[in-house]
């Protein structure tokens, strides 16, 4: 029996949604955030050493890193309804966009939401001005211009493409997923990616994605 310990609010519902894809039997192990840091809880770390989400657990093993994750589900149980030519172009799209997700993507948007706590975040009244000003010449320069690249670079793949490997579901869309949902919400220029818009709101209408959203809990991007 698969074990997803799922964190709220974090990259875990699309594996949810995956593993409501692929109709296989599972539990999931939901961990609450904690209220002050907005942290995993230290019990994760029970499950895997650095406490991250998500985790499963299947057959005495345990994986972590949703790419790592999706792979395994999709090799395991996955094959007969998401074969891909591995000498193909469209197995070459899923994995890249399995892969860019995390490597490429999301390291900007954390560092965008890093930068917008610190705008809160309690200093002494001095300093503030200055915390300010640090953090908006850095998200002026460096931090925005590179995410609204990443996404008009996206924006112009989808144009192309119904999934993000062709006309199929693959891995990369369910990875994909989570870093879209955030940008749909947070970035300045999400209105001018209609074709984002179009893809996030195909998967939500989903009857997988609404049954893993059942299952899951609440979650702020949906």
């Amino acid at each position: 029996m698969i074990t997803l310990h799922h964190l709220e609010d974090s990259r875990s519902q699309r594996i949810i949604w995956l593993l409501e894809e692929l109709g296989v039997d599972y539990t999931i192990k939901r961990y609450e955030r904690n209220p002050k840091t907005n942290l995993a809880p230290e019990s994760l770390k029970q499950v895997h050493p650095l406490g991250k989400s998500p985790v499963i657990t299947d057959n005495d093993r345990t994986i972590a890193e949703s790419g790592v994750i999706i792979n395994y589900l999709m090799e395991n149980y996955g094959k007969e309804k998401f074969s891909l030519d591995r000498q193909s172009a469209a197995f070459a799209q899923s994995q890249y966009w399995l892969q860019y997700a995390e490597g490429s993507l999301m390291p900007f948007m954390v560092l965008a939401l890093i930068f917008e706590k610190v705008k809160t975040a309690p200093m002494p009244f001095f300093i503030r001005p200055i915390a300010k000003a640090i953090v908006g010449n850095i998200m002026k320069s460096y931090v925005s211009p590179n995410i609204e690249t990443h996404m008009r670079f996206i924006e112009q793949h989808l144009s192309n493409n119904t999934w993000f490997a062709g006309d199929a579901l693959s891995a990369a869309d369910f990875q994909m997923i989570f870093p879209l949902e955030t940008s749909m919400m947070r970035s300045p220029i999400a209105d001018q990616c209609p074709h984002i818009k179009q893809f996030v709101e195909r998967v939500h209408k989903m009857e997988t994605y609404q049954s893993g959203l059942k299952k899951g809990g609440p979650y702020s991007y949906a």
